[in-house]
C-alpha cells in the first residue's frame, strides 16, 4: 500500500474515531414551540433520550444537528423543576463524563 493510501486511511479513521457531537440542541414543546436552544444538551446524553427528556419536558421533542445556525441565540424555557435535566433513569444522578 502506498504512503498516500496509508495517509488517506488514517484521515478517514481520525474523522470517524472522534466522538460525535451536535452543534445545536433544540427542544420543541408539545405545541411545537421552541423551549430550549443551545450548543449544550438539555439532558445527560450518556442516557437514552427517551429515558431522560420526559423528566425535563414531558411531551417534548429533542432535535440536534451539526448546523449551528441560530444557536447563538440561546433559549431556555424548560420548566423550573429542570435541575433534574442531568438526572438519569430512576432519579439517580448521572455520572459526569470526563471531557478533558
Amino acid at each position: 500500500m502506498s504512503a498516500f493510501k496509508y495517509a488517506a486511511a488514517a484521515l478517514v479513521a481520525a474523522c470517524f474515531g472522534q466522538s460525535a457531537s451536535a452543534a445545536c440542541y433544540v427542544v420543541y414543546s408539545p405545541a411545537k414551540e421552541i423551549i430550549y436552544r443551545s450548543p449544550e444538551p438539555p439532558v445527560d446524553m450518556s442516557y437514552q433520550i427517551h429515558e431522560v427528556l420526559p423528566r425535563v419536558a414531558p411531551g417534548s421533542t429533542l432535535v440536534f444537528t451539526l448546523d449551528n445556525h441560530g444557536c447563538d441565540l440561546r433559549i431556555n424555557e424548560l420548566p423550573r423543576f429542570a435541575p433534574a435535566s442531568m438526572t438519569g433513569p430512576g432519579g439517580r444522578r448521572a455520572p459526569r463524563a470526563d471531557r478533558g
